[in-house]
């Protein structure tokens, strides 16, 4: 397993114990600095490992950070709307 996989699970885990504990902001603040690390991160997965393991770690810090995701396209639909 290459270096950016073992990270990308490091990430992944710590993801998942930032969600166990509970937070007054709904989990924002971390969500934010797992994205700021998590899109580096992507980009490092994708060159070492290619576009289709790239897009397969994409999909799965996606279903971890829904929310974020999901208001995303929402502000993107409101943008394409105008």
């Amino acid at each position: 397993m290459s270096l950016s996989l073992i990270l990308a699970c490091l990430w992944a885990l710590a993801a998942n114990m930032a969600a166990m504990f509970p937070a007054r902001d709904n989990h924002w603040r971390r969500a934010y600095v797992l994205i700021a690390f998590g899109i580096p991160l992507l980009g490092y997965v994708t060159y070492e490992n290619g576009p289709v393991i790239g897009l397969m770690v994409m999909v799965a810090g996606m279903s971890m950070l829904r929310w974020p995701v999901i208001y995303l396209g929402r502000w993107m639909r409101r943008r394409m709307e105008k």
